[in-house]
């Protein structure tokens, strides 16, 4: 599938038991081809081997922690305290089956799933999935545009206008990490990922949660279904936290891995990135916990039940706290979101290009058009309406994640079941089950939610 003329990652040593995959007899297109089984597999023990298979699971991750889950965690928080950490529990258990199944479609049949679905669908079909997860993407990008704009007006005063479009610049630092190896790129994220992390350790310190009712939280509680309220902020944290754009990008970037291709190699590897993957989502679990921890205990405890917004949030928190960096921190972490959220819309949007319609183009010039796309509503939005604008621009965007999810969920539940499409290594029935049962909730929750939203329910 991929010939041992890729570089080597800089992060990657040489390494003489190397394993590399044959090339395909059909020469059908690469996945992500210039880092295609571009790092090393090495031979040893289980945590050397899992060490050579980490780092896509924190790429996928960062995507459930991005901005457009920020405000539906500090909604849900500031108003009804610790009760929907249930939502946000099984939303991650979700999120991990799911990614699971990407990560098998990538590793089994070595193909990524916009590809799959342009060679299992007609034309007609596979365009028009093409549009609805560009659609997506671009309502990914423009949850981060959001999120680093708001980011660099609380930390540094920038104006709404001008933070939306210095966001543009970050396309050359993706593309310096990208030409240094993608070993690189995954220590950035991952980098950036720990600074969100120390931000919310510090911010845990300063809230002092009654830690008996954090836990409880978790347990799911009735009211979550019937409060219409409670549950419309479920559905919100749900849309925002499984989505759309991972799934494409998860299947592909599994693929950078150098592994044989023969049945005991691609099992090895499916079981290395799920655990790889599972992580990650673990750790992405108590990073959007902490959100609504946070928002929990330091507004919903002191009677202020309606900080939705990041704004609101940031100006509130050293007041509450008496922390004079709670509201610093709290905005720096945002950034590190919004740059960290950057990294898997570039890749999503190459992956559904090239997949879909095989068609490529120079890296700088797809990162560009597609934060183009997402600029111009959020300058439009800020400059016309302000600060408020934009959140509800943010919510818009999470509302179109929804539309699309179950377009990308069940050609994967679909296609991972077929045990020749898989190449002899389909998901087992009980995944395949519960990612149908998943699939079937999601759409049913995603759909009430569009119509609430349209009828404003």
């Amino acid at each position: 599938m991929a010939n041992e003329s890729h570089s080597m990652s800089p992060l990657s040593e040489p390494d003489l038991s190397l394993t590399t995959r044959a090339p395909d007899k059909d020469a059908r297109p690469l996945s992500l081809p210039e880092v295609n089984a571009s790092v090393s597999v090495r031979r040893g023990g289980f945590w050397q081997r899992l060490m050579s298979f980490s780092g896509p699971g924190y790429l996928v991750a960062v995507g459930y922690m991005d901005p457009g889950n920020w405000a539906t965690s500090l909604a849900g928080g500031s108003r009804f305290g610790y009760t929907l950490l249930s939502v946000v529990l099984l939303s991650n258990i979700m999120a991990v089956l799911l990614q699971a199944l990407a990560v098998r479609m990538g590793m089994a049949s070595g193909r990524d799933l916009a590809q799959l679905c342009r060679e299992r669908y007609s034309r007609p079909v596979g365009v028009a999935l093409w549009v609805l997860a560009e659609a997506a993407i671009v309502a990914t990008d423009l949850a981060e545009v959001i999120g680093t704009a708001i980011a660099l007006n609380l930390l540094f005063g920038l104006p709404m206008p001008v933070g939306v479009v210095l966001t543009a610049a970050d396309v050359f630092v993706i593309l310096w990490l990208q030409g240094k190896g993608f070993r690189r790129l995954e220590a950035f994220v991952i980098a950036l990922t720990l600074v969100i992390a120390v931000c919310f350790g510090f911010e845990m310190a300063y809230a002092d949660p009654a830690w008996g009712d954090v836990l409880r939280g978790y347990v799911p509680q009735r009211s979550v279904l019937s409060d219409p309220d409670m549950l419309f902020l479920a559905l919100g944290i749900l849309g925002a936290t499984v989505m759309p754009h991972n799934l494409y990008l998860h299947s592909a970037i599994v693929q950078t891995r150098a592994f044989k291709t023969d049945t005991a190699a691609r099992r090895e590897a499916i079981r290395m990135g799920t655990i790889d993957s599972t992580i990650a989502l673990t750790f992405a679990l108590f990073i959007n916990s902490a959100i609504l921890i946070l928002a929990a205990a330091t507004f919903h405890t002191t009677g202020q039940t309606t900080v939705a917004e990041i704004q609101d949030a940031y100006a509130l928190l050293s007041p509450t706290l008496g922390a004079a960096a709670a509201s610093t921190l709290f905005a720096v972490a945002l950034l590190a979101s919004g740059l960290n959220s950057t990294v898997t819309a570039t890749l999503s949007g190459q992956i559904v290009m090239e997949g879909f319609i095989r068609f490529r183009m120079a890296a700088w010039a797809r990162r560009l058009m597609t934060r183009g796309i997402a600029i111009v509503p959020a300058v439009i939005v800020s400059v016309t309406y302000g600060e408020s604008g934009t959140a509800q621009l943010l919510l818009l965007s999470q509302v179109v994640l929804s539309l699309q999810l179950p377009f990308a969920i069940v050609p994967l539940v679909m296609f991972t079941a077929n045990r020749r499409m898989m190449g002899g290594l389909p998901a087992p029935r009980w995944h395949i089950a519960a990612c149908s049962v998943i699939a079937l909730t999601v759409i049913a929750l995603n759909v009430k939610l569009i119509i609430d939203v349209a009828t404003g329910g």
